[in-house]
């Protein structure tokens, strides 16, 4: 069996971690509880979190217990992490419906069965009933200003015109209160986290010292980048999300099909539960033939199967066959496009005998008038079902009886559905 540590390593999933002789000598010792937070900050998780995600997945299928904590009170104060700025607050009905958002999202990624079953967590639920003398005895005694400023987070943002209030301050205070209560209940022994929460981190494995004495433990992995110095999970468009609502599976797909030769097999290690030996032959694969980007094919599979489905895949598939390719599409791939593309449907009556094309052009609303669809056709400017019209007088060939895909210029396309 693959050392979990080997393993993390070779995907470029460890960047820091606590003592590791004791880290291993505690993986090693039978299934140990760890835990990753997420503060609901929206009601959908991005691509960015699938790291997180797939790292507690990996300790799962190795057999430990994952706890996935959604941060309902840590999410009411705003972590500091990575920020140069005060995060605007959230209200309570909103941090609510993020925290329940998400949580239907993560419940479709973990298995919740067996002896590594997953578990979901609300820090909010024990959070709730602390009072601030409480709150400040039991955690705040433990933890001095010396050790709090130290921390990146804070000094960087100490260091600034803008500063820090005490509410982004005592954040550090209730997530390493977090650790402290999961140690307390569910014997949690493991944090895991970006690279930017290691001071969160290291601060609850402190309290949990302090007020136990147990040695409990840490891991980061590096924050997520691309080659080109955009982003990771961020488009023209705005985010990527992993809600179907939000973001089409369709456009997930694409996403990381058009992933950068360089970061592809990164995201491969990272972003999917592929073997590190079956990623070596992709990559293989692919550099025989790059042009074919047989890796971000692969790649955008995986990661739509996981969050989608295999099926959603499959008509993301079916609809780039359609929308980036040459030959006349079938019904099933017309079908696949559906919600996809803008769409109009019209009855059979309204394309006229004379100019049937233009009749089309107009009623998608992909030209203006009748005039600009007649000058866009004589450009060579328009294609219906990936066939060049010649003429305005051109006869519209519906697949299946019904649907014409009207496609204007590279871009700009329109699914015509006639009744």
């Amino acid at each position: 069996m693959v050392d979990l540590l080997d393993d993390l390593r070779a995907r470029g999933l460890v960047h820091d971690h606590t003592d590791e002789a004791g880290l291993t000598e505690l993986l090693e010792s039978g299934p140990v509880t760890l835990y990753c937070g997420i503060d609901p900050s929206a009601d959908s998780l991005h691509v960015g979190h699938l790291v997180a995600v797939l790292v507690l997945r990996r300790f799962q299928e190795a057999g430990h217990r994952p706890l996935a904590l959604l941060g309902g009170a840590t999410g009411m104060v705003g972590d500091p992490s990575g920020r140069s700025d005060e995060r605007v607050l959230l209200d309570a009905a909103t941090l609510e419906a993020n925290t329940a958002g998400i949580r239907a999202q993560l419940e479709s990624l973990f298995d919740f069965s067996g002896d590594s079953a997953a578990r979901l967590v609300n820090n909010y639920d024990w959070t709730r009933d602390v009072s601030l003398l409480d709150f400040l005895r039991d955690v705040g005694k433990h933890m001095t200003v010396n050790q709090m400023v130290a921390k990146d987070s804070v000094r960087s943002r100490m260091a600034s015109d803008q500063g820090i209030s005490f509410t982004e301050f005592s954040y550090m205070l209730l997530q390493a209160f977090d650790y402290w209560w999961q140690f307390d209940n569910y014997d949690c022994r493991l944090q895991v986290g970006g690279s930017d929460q290691w001071g969160n981190i290291t601060a609850g494995i402190d309290l949990v010292r302090r007020r136990s004495g147990a040695t409990v433990h840490g891991l980061t992995w590096p924050l997520m980048t691309r080659a080109d110095g955009q982003k990771f999970g961020k488009t023209a468009e705005g985010t990527v999300w992993l809600d179907a609502g939000r973001t089409l599976p369709f456009e997930l797909h694409q996403y990381f099909v058009n992933t950068d030769d360089r970061d592809a097999e990164r995201l491969l290690l990272q972003l999917t539960l592929l073997p590190v030996p079956e990623v070596d032959e992709i990559m293989s694969a692919h550099a025989a033939a790059p042009h074919e980007r047989w890796a971000q094919r692969v790649l955008a599979d995986e990661v739509c199967t996981l969050v989608h489905g295999a099926a959603a895949t499959d008509q993301a598939r079916l609809a780039a066959e359609v929308l980036f390719g040459e030959s006349v599409p079938s019904g099933e791939q017309l079908e696949a496009v559906r919600g996809i593309v803008p769409e109009t449907v019209v009855v059979g009556s309204a394309m006229g005998r004379d100019e049937p094309v233009v009749d089309a052009l107009v009623a998608a609303g992909v030209c203006t008038s009748r005039s600009d669809a007649r000058r866009t056709i004589t450009g060579g400017g328009i294609r219906v079902n990936g066939r060049r019209v010649g003429s305005p007088v051109d006869r519209v060939d519906l697949v299946d009886g019904r649907y014409a895909l009207v496609q204007r210029g590279r871009r700009q396309r329109h699914l015509l559905v006639v009744d």
